[in-house]
């Protein structure tokens, strides 16, 4: 299984995007581009059903060596075995996460500061999101942070970061220059015309 510290694209599988029937389709599409981690995240959906479709996307991701991390329910990795889980602010403390998922596990955290994300590490975290750095469809109510904080983030902490919200492939190099050396894209990748040529073209980008 890849290490988070290897993985430079992180995708998220979000059912507000894609069916839950073409879920093992769409996360096919993904690792064949070349994605390293992918994040299902189902915020309409039961325990049960998302439990189904990790169940159902895991024979995809462990061949592949990629990471398959739930969204918001620590606890249900005590049922799939998945590879981790990722909280956010309002969730649970990464300590937490730990104890609910039973297990060893990648724990993720969200972040939208630099004192959140340093939180983040000293909690434990494997890595932190940070954002949202461009205003996103994903959260609409989120207010971006921009983008003259991802160098000093990353010069303060060590644990792996990803830039995420709102980041496409037209505005990669821009994303880029500001510092970033990971990033998490969205519905740039789950809406494009052909997901593979989309997440290979975008690995390209980030010199993968």
């Amino acid at each position: 299984m890849k290490a988070i510290s290897e993985c430079r694209l992180y995708g998220i599988l979000d059912c507000g995007y894609v069916a839950s029937e073409r879920v093992e389709i769409v996360a096919g599409q993904l690792i064949r581009g070349g994605i390293d981690v992918l994040q299902l995240r189902a915020k309409n959906l039961s325990r049960p059903e998302i439990a189904g479709l990790a169940e159902r996307i895991l024979p995809i991701t462990k061949p592949a060596g990629v990471p398959l991390i739930i969204n918001d329910y620590p606890d249900l990795l005590r049922q799939v075995h998945a590879d981790g889980c990722h909280v956010g602010q309002e969730d649970h403390p990464v300590a937490e996460a730990r104890l609910l998922a039973g297990r060893p596990c990648i724990v993720g955290k969200s972040s939208h500061s630099i004192a959140q994300a340093m939180s983040a590490e000293s909690e434990g975290a494997d890595y932190a999101g940070f954002g949202p750095l461009f205003a996103t469809g994903t959260k609409p109510t989120a207010a971006p942070i921009g983008l003259s904080d991802i160098q000093r983030v990353h010069d303060c902490v060590k644990i792996p970061i990803f830039c995420i919200g709102g980041v496409k492939r037209s505005n990669l190099n821009q994303v880029r220059a500001a510092g970033a050396k990971r990033v998490c894209i969205v519905s740039d990748l789950l809406l494009a015309e052909d997901i593979v040529a989309q997440t290979h073209e975008v690995k390209e980008l980030l010199g993968c």
